[in-house]
Protein backbone atom coordinates (compact mmCIF):
# COMPACT_ATOMS: atom_id res chain seq x y z
CA UNK A 1 0.00 0.00 0.00
CA UNK A 2 2.77 2.63 0.58
CA UNK A 3 4.50 1.48 -2.55
CA UNK A 4 1.15 3.09 -4.02
CA UNK A 5 0.88 6.14 -2.11
CA UNK A 6 4.45 6.76 -3.17
CA UNK A 7 3.87 6.45 -6.81
CA UNK A 8 0.78 8.57 -7.11
CA UNK A 9 2.89 11.63 -5.47
CA UNK A 10 5.22 10.95 -7.65
CA UNK A 11 2.63 11.56 -10.34
CA UNK A 12 1.20 14.57 -9.21
CA UNK A 13 4.65 15.91 -8.42
CA UNK A 14 5.53 14.43 -11.72
CA UNK A 15 2.33 16.80 -13.65
CA UNK A 16 2.93 19.24 -11.57
CA UNK A 17 6.34 20.06 -12.52
CA UNK A 18 5.14 19.56 -16.09
CA UNK A 19 2.79 21.81 -15.72
CA UNK A 20 5.31 24.48 -14.39
CA UNK A 21 7.65 23.83 -17.00
CA UNK A 22 6.75 27.13 -18.77
CA UNK A 23 2.82 27.34 -17.05
CA UNK A 24 0.23 26.13 -18.75
CA UNK A 25 -0.18 28.40 -21.43
CA UNK A 26 0.54 28.06 -25.02
CA UNK A 27 2.98 30.62 -26.29
CA UNK A 28 2.99 31.66 -29.84
CA UNK A 29 6.10 31.54 -31.98
CA UNK A 30 8.44 34.27 -32.62
CA UNK A 31 11.17 36.40 -30.62
CA UNK A 32 10.65 38.16 -27.31
CA UNK A 33 12.73 40.57 -25.00
CA UNK A 34 12.06 40.58 -21.31
CA UNK A 35 13.58 42.90 -18.88
CA UNK A 36 13.73 42.35 -15.33
CA UNK A 37 12.75 45.51 -12.57
CA UNK A 38 15.96 47.15 -11.36
CA UNK A 39 18.19 45.91 -8.60
CA UNK A 40 19.22 49.09 -6.50
CA UNK A 41 22.78 49.39 -5.34
CA UNK A 42 23.02 47.19 -2.04
CA UNK A 43 25.61 47.25 0.55
CA UNK A 44 27.70 44.86 -1.31
CA UNK A 45 27.75 47.06 -4.43
CA UNK A 46 25.46 45.17 -6.70
CA UNK A 47 22.83 46.82 -8.91
CA UNK A 48 21.26 46.80 -12.12
CA UNK A 49 18.85 44.67 -14.34
CA UNK A 50 18.45 41.63 -16.53
CA UNK A 51 17.38 41.38 -19.98
CA UNK A 52 16.68 38.01 -21.57
CA UNK A 53 15.55 37.55 -25.45
CA UNK A 54 14.19 34.21 -25.93
CA UNK A 55 12.77 32.69 -29.26
CA UNK A 56 9.87 30.04 -29.64
CA UNK A 57 8.99 27.93 -32.14
CA UNK A 58 6.41 25.34 -32.08
CA UNK A 59 5.29 26.74 -28.37
CA UNK A 60 8.86 25.71 -27.21
CA UNK A 61 11.71 27.73 -26.14
CA UNK A 62 14.57 26.96 -28.55
CA UNK A 63 17.21 30.11 -27.77
CA UNK A 64 17.89 32.10 -24.87
CA UNK A 65 19.99 34.77 -24.32
CA UNK A 66 20.50 36.44 -20.95
CA UNK A 67 22.43 39.85 -20.38
CA UNK A 68 22.79 41.82 -17.04
CA UNK A 69 23.52 45.47 -16.99
CA UNK A 70 24.19 48.18 -14.58
CA UNK A 71 21.77 50.54 -13.90
CA UNK A 72 23.05 53.15 -16.24
CA UNK A 73 22.71 50.12 -18.87
CA UNK A 74 26.39 49.36 -18.95
CA UNK A 75 26.53 45.88 -20.02
CA UNK A 76 28.02 43.37 -17.40
CA UNK A 77 31.26 41.84 -19.06
CA UNK A 78 34.75 41.47 -18.84
CA UNK A 79 35.20 44.79 -17.53
CA UNK A 80 32.36 44.08 -14.83
CA UNK A 81 33.74 45.54 -11.44
CA UNK A 82 36.84 47.32 -12.47
CA UNK A 83 36.76 50.92 -11.79
CA UNK A 84 37.81 53.28 -13.83
CA UNK A 85 38.98 50.99 -16.13
CA UNK A 86 41.46 49.11 -13.82
CA UNK A 87 41.31 46.41 -11.27
CA UNK A 88 41.68 48.22 -7.92
CA UNK A 89 39.75 45.80 -5.64
CA UNK A 90 40.94 42.38 -6.42
CA UNK A 91 38.50 40.65 -4.21
CA UNK A 92 35.39 42.98 -5.48
CA UNK A 93 36.37 42.08 -9.14
CA UNK A 94 36.51 38.31 -8.72
CA UNK A 95 33.33 38.31 -6.93
CA UNK A 96 32.19 40.75 -9.98
CA UNK A 97 33.09 37.87 -12.47
CA UNK A 98 31.91 35.07 -10.81
CA UNK A 99 28.70 36.28 -10.18
CA UNK A 100 29.07 37.19 -14.37
CA UNK A 101 30.00 33.46 -14.43
CA UNK A 102 27.27 31.96 -12.85
CA UNK A 103 24.38 34.28 -14.79
CA UNK A 104 25.65 33.45 -18.09
CA UNK A 105 24.67 29.99 -17.15
CA UNK A 106 21.21 30.53 -16.72
CA UNK A 107 20.10 30.87 -20.18
CA UNK A 108 21.87 27.18 -20.69
CA UNK A 109 20.24 25.91 -17.97
CA UNK A 110 17.04 27.00 -19.17
CA UNK A 111 17.59 25.77 -22.63
CA UNK A 112 18.46 22.34 -21.11
CA UNK A 113 15.75 21.55 -19.10
CA UNK A 114 13.06 23.32 -20.60
CA UNK A 115 11.64 24.46 -17.38
CA UNK A 116 13.07 27.90 -15.38
CA UNK A 117 11.98 26.96 -12.46
CA UNK A 118 13.47 23.55 -12.44
CA UNK A 119 17.13 24.96 -11.25
CA UNK A 120 18.41 26.87 -8.47
CA UNK A 121 20.19 30.07 -8.06
CA UNK A 122 24.41 29.69 -8.87
CA UNK A 123 26.39 30.28 -5.79
CA UNK A 124 27.42 34.07 -5.76
CA UNK A 125 24.84 34.94 -8.94
CA UNK A 126 21.49 35.04 -6.79
CA UNK A 127 20.70 38.55 -7.91
CA UNK A 128 20.83 37.40 -11.20
CA UNK A 129 19.08 34.27 -10.61
CA UNK A 130 15.85 36.96 -9.57
CA UNK A 131 16.87 39.08 -12.33
CA UNK A 132 16.61 35.77 -14.74
CA UNK A 133 13.26 34.52 -13.51
CA UNK A 134 11.84 38.23 -13.53
CA UNK A 135 13.16 38.76 -17.26
CA UNK A 136 12.23 35.57 -18.45
CA UNK A 137 8.85 35.77 -16.45
CA UNK A 138 8.47 39.51 -18.62
CA UNK A 139 9.07 37.56 -21.66
CA UNK A 140 7.05 34.64 -21.63
CA UNK A 141 3.86 36.77 -20.51
CA UNK A 142 4.54 38.43 -23.94
CA UNK A 143 4.16 35.62 -25.95
CA UNK A 144 1.53 34.07 -24.10
CA UNK A 145 -1.84 33.00 -26.37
Amino acid sequence: MKIKAILGLAAVAAMSVGLTACGSANYKDGTYTGVSSVYDMDESGVDGYGEVTITIENGQVTECVFNTYESDGTLKDEEYGKQDGEVKNQDYYNKAQKALAGSNEYAKLFLETGDYHSFDAISGATISYNQFMDAVDDALSQAEE
